[in-house]
């Protein structure tokens, strides 16, 4: 009895492991059944690269080599030529009792800009009437001294001593003359004010001086006078550019306000520090003024570069303007065309446009890029 137990236990065993097998094998069957087929690779595929039907369809040009001028646009501003500002200085401290010039005014030289009332030519024009009294005084000795000295009443040394007094009695005279000249006063018609003149004919670019005003000896410069005959044009340019520019390059300059007058000028420096924050360089060019020019105008330079580079150029049709950047298609063996970046110049005459980089000379391509490309995308 027992022993049939345990064989239909062990024929139980059996048959529910053959089941599971077979529920394997049949699961596993399913999954090579719904799994997708296995992916092809095409070896050496270039997205770039389309074939399309009856290529001869699509003419082609040659690239033309040109001889170009590096040009590079920039704004700037316009700023008056340090080298040219004169200023206006006092060398009398005191008050301002009239101002007749102001800020932006023409002037010649020798005009009349400011009178000051000062207590310097009060103590210098005093200085001067003493010398002039010490210099009677010693001139009287020296007679007196040579009377006595004829009749042999004083000795030699004593005359040598009185020519000496009256020689240095002379100088402070003229000292204390020139120093009241020097404030700007005549020691022959003294007065507590003084006259600043106009040293240079030009504008008046910069004024530190109002009514009323205290000025400062050698601190103050009331007035900076300009020659804006010749002016200076300030322009930023980009670190990347800055091998396009060159001392002694000729520029280009637009005024804003002018936009149909050019205006020729050179470049005389180019800064030796960067801005950290934009990454640019001042650059600065010379510009002979007119007189429409005015400080703080905004213009635009052109930058011509004295080393001429050979570039290419094709028909504005050959390319293609796709995601913001320039493509023309050349043709390939086989019938198939590559879609190869390039830069853009300026347009050219006669429909041709210039291309910086990508292509060489006497490289050929596509006539009319657009239409292959519109082919393409159907064809895809």
């Amino acid at each position: 009895m027992k022993l049939s137990v345990l064989k239909m236990v062990g024929l139980i065993g059996v048959s529910t492991a053959m089941i599971a097998l077979a529920g394997c094998r049949g699961v596993r069957a399913n999954e090579a059944a719904e799994a997708p087929p296995a992916a092809t690779v095409v070896p050496g595929f270039d997205v770039h690269v389309f074939s399309v039907e009856h290529p001869e369809q699509f003419p082609l040009a040659e690239a033309q080599a040109q001889s170009a001028v590096p040009e590079l646009v920039v704004t700037g501003s316009v700023a008056p030529d340090i080298s040219r500002n004169v200023p206006v200085i006092s060398l009398a401290s005191g008050r301002v009792l009239s101002i007749h010039a102001r800020l932006g005014d023409s002037v010649k030289k020798g005009q009349l800009l400011l009178t000051v009332r000062s207590d310097d030519v009060s103590g210098a024009f005093a200085n001067y009437r003493k010398a002039l009294a010490d210099e009677v005084l010693s001139r009287t000795q020296l007679e007196r001294a040579k009377e006595l000295y004829n009749h042999g009443a004083i000795a030699l040394n004593d005359l040598q001593v009185a020519q000496d007094t009256e020689e240095k009695a002379k100088v402070d005279v003229e000292t204390m003359a020139e120093h009241l000249r020097l404030l700007g006063n005549d020691p022959d018609h003294p007065g507590g004010a003084v006259s600043i003149f106009a040293p240079v004919s030009g504008v008046i670019t910069d004024q530190q001086v109002t009514a009323a005003a205290g000025v400062q000896s050698l601190s103050t410069n009331p007035f900076t006078i300009s020659d804006l005959s010749s002016v200076w044009v300030v322009c930023d340019v980009y670190e990347n550019d800055l091998p396009n520019v060159g001392l002694g390059d000729t520029a280009e300059i637009r005024l804003n306000a002018y936009p149909n007058r050019v205006f020729k000028g050179s470049v005389s420096n180019i800064g030796a520090i960067l801005d950290p924050n934009i990454r640019t360089a001042k650059v600065r060019v010379e510009v002979a003024n007119p007189g429409i020019m005015r400080m703080g105008m905004f213009v635009t330079a052109t930058f011509h570069s004295r080393n001429k580079q050979t570039r290419v150029a094709v028909p504005a049709s050959a390319i293609l303007h796709l995601h913001d950047r320039d493509w023309v298609y050349v043709p390939e063996p086989g019938g198939r065309f590559r879609r190869v970046e390039v830069a853009s110049g300026d347009p050219l005459p006669e429909g041709l446009q210039q291309v910086k980089s990508g292509l060489k000379p006497d490289q050929r391509v596509v006539a009319n890029a657009v239409v292959l490309d519109h082919v393409i995308a159907i064809n895809q």
